[in-house]
């Protein structure tokens, strides 16, 4: 059967499955080893290449979710992000990045680009016009992500793609917070696709890594910068995700429906000065969103009124985990200007509009009324 003709939960549970040819087992088997033949063999295979059993297999599951021709899988996001664009930098090459990214690229971009020469500048805003007013003539690569880290922001990867095509540049988008199961940019003509996997793809808060999916003249061109960057992950890793993803399309549904009921309730709450979620019809971008994306993911923000004690509002929860991660089934919350975004610094944060009352909120697949039990007693107990 094609790939194309497949549903959703039957690509989540059957692509990418290492055939159990000995025992014809249920599950793919997890290979552990490190050492291969190399003599006598079809495929030459070694972990930093990228191509032991279960490696190649979970590559397939990725490309088959993103709708591209391959895929590849890495250590961490972050891992993910720095080959995806190195691979398509060089010293003199100049890159426009959204706005509003995550703070470790942002991190990532600052600290690091200008020790191999390269040139970035970020956009002030998301309309074509931001975008392109950055474009030199050495710019060689357009990087987004929407929906944004922490604020949910949501571009138009329609007009992102156009403006590449039309300037003769790559376009990559973080697709993290999204998942392939809310939305697919090769759909709307992105090049490169990249994900935290160990996000909404593991799920379970339990592993570490990241995943690109593409053509496959672009992995190519990314797997030749990542076999000699080393950012290859264990193959007990791999088998987990690969275990994981089986889920994948269930546990999103549930975060979905979960988050959108959450937000909908907090934009009631006199305690809530600011709701940010694209499936809110408030929400600025919500039309574009409802264009572009399935569904709204299980993330949000919101921002405390000044009356309510952040960090006693944290403390007092005691289903949703004040954690530094997401996406996982269990609901986890944090203040971003102390965690995923606190190097980035007051002025910067402050510039994105991330203060220090705001609260991004992982929405896990709990029971929504004891999610909000557990929301009102925190809200009663720190005002």
């Amino acid at each position: 059967m094609k790939n194309k003709s497949l549903g959703i939960n039957t690509i989540c549970t059957h692509i990418g499955e290492v055939e159990d040819k000995q025992f014809k087992g249920a599950i793919s088997p997890l290979y552990m080893s490190s050492s291969y033949a190399y003599e006598g063999v079809e495929v030459s295979r070694y972990p930093r290449y990228f191509n032991t059993p279960n490696q190649e297999a979970l590559c397939k599951k990725i490309a088959a979710l993103e709708k591209t021709e391959a895929g590849l899988i890495l250590s961490s996001g972050m891992a993910a992000v720095s080959t995806a664009l190195l691979a398509f930098l060089n010293k003199g090459d100049h890159v426009v990045v959204q706005q509003t990214i995550y703070g470790g690229t942002y991190n990532f971009i600052v600290e690091e680009f200008p020790k191999y020469g390269i040139e970035y500048d970020f956009t002030d805003g998301f309309t074509k016009e931001d975008f392109a007013s950055k474009i030199k003539e050495n710019t060689r690569v357009i990087y987004v992500e929407t929906p944004s880290n922490p604020l949910m922001k949501i571009t138009d990867l329609t007009m992102i793609s156009k403006l590449a095509k039309e300037n003769g540049l790559t376009s990559l988008i973080d697709n993290t917070f999204a998942s392939p199961i809310n939305q697919t940019p090769i759909d709307f003509g992105i090049d490169v696709i990249i994900h935290s996997a160990t996000k909404y793809l593991g799920g379970h808060s339990d592993i570490c890594a990241g995943a690109i999916a593409s053509s496959k003249k672009h992995i190519d061109q990314i797997w030749n910068l990542a076999k000699n960057l080393g950012g290859s992950l264990s193959e007990y890793t791999v088998w987990l995700l690969e275990r994981s993803m089986k889920t994948l399309a269930l546990r999103v549904w549930a975060q979905n429906n979960n988050a959108k009921q959450i937000a909908e309730w907090l934009t009631e709450n006199p305690l809530v000065s600011q709701v940010f979620y694209p499936g809110l019809t408030s929400h600025p971008n919500h039309q574009l969103a409802k264009k572009q994306m399935n569904g709204f993911t299980g993330m949000l923000s919101f921002e405390l009124e000044k009356s309510v004690n952040s960090k006693k509002f944290l403390n007092s929860l005691q289903l949703i985990k004040p954690s530094m991660s997401l996406a996982g089934v269990e609901s986890t919350i944090l203040a971003p200007s102390k965690a995923s975004h606190a190097l980035l610094g007051e002025k910067e944060r402050k510039k994105q509009g991330i203060s220090e009352g705001l609260l991004r909120f992982s929405v896990g697949i709990e029971d929504f009324d004891d999610l909000i039990l557990d929301l009102k007693q925190a809200f009663t107990n720190s005002h």
